[in-house]
This record gives C-alpha cells, structure tokens and sequence, in this order.
C-alpha cells in the first residue's frame, strides 16, 4: 500500500494543520496570488464569492491542483462545490480521501 503514496508522503504522518498550511501555500502559487501570505487566509473562510474571491476558472484551477499534487480527481460537480468551499473542507476531503486509500 504505500507505495500508492510514494508521490504524496507527506500525507502519511501530516497533521491537519500542515495539510491546511500546505494547502494554503499551494493555493496562492497556483492561482499566483500575489502579496498574499498563507496566514492571511481563514480555514474556514468561503473560497469564492465573498471570501477569497476567487471564480470558476479559479475552480478549475484548484481542480488540477488537487489532482497533481494529491491524487484526487473530482468528476461530481456537486461534490466539487462542496469540497472547494474553504481551505477546511478541501483538508477534510483530502485527508479522508487518503485515508481511505491507506486502508
């Protein structure tokens, strides 16, 4: 089994708040947010809309993202809404995915 995660080690022994300050780095780089440092960005703050502002070719964006650099590919776009919402839920779902992927 791990070599499923030989791309992604971290995610064996990472604790919530790394995968969500990991994530939030990543998230800055990709959409190229520039000025903007992780810790300005709330956990549970809404991504798009009021929140970070970001669109739907932001979503996109963060789509590819989760893939390339987690594994996770979301075809649903229900299920995309709500993992996309916030730093939070995106963590969640990538903690639950690759757990479910160690078992």
């Amino acid at each position: 089994m791990d070599a499923i995660f030989a791309p992604y080690p971290f995610l064996r022994k990472s604790t919530m708040d790394d995968i969500k300050n990991t994530l939030k780095q990543q998230i800055i780089d990709a959409l190229n947010l520039q000025g903007m440092k992780p810790e300005e960005i709330d956990d549970n703050a809404p991504l798009f809309g009021e929140g970070l502002g970001l669109d739907s070719i932001d979503s996109l964006e963060l789509m590819v993202l989760l893939e390339r650099n987690y594994g996770i590919k979301i075809e649903d776009a229900r299920e995309g809404r709500k993992v996309l919402n916030s730093v939070q839920s995106m963590a969640d779902y990538i903690q639950e995915h690759s757990a479910k992927n160690r078992a």
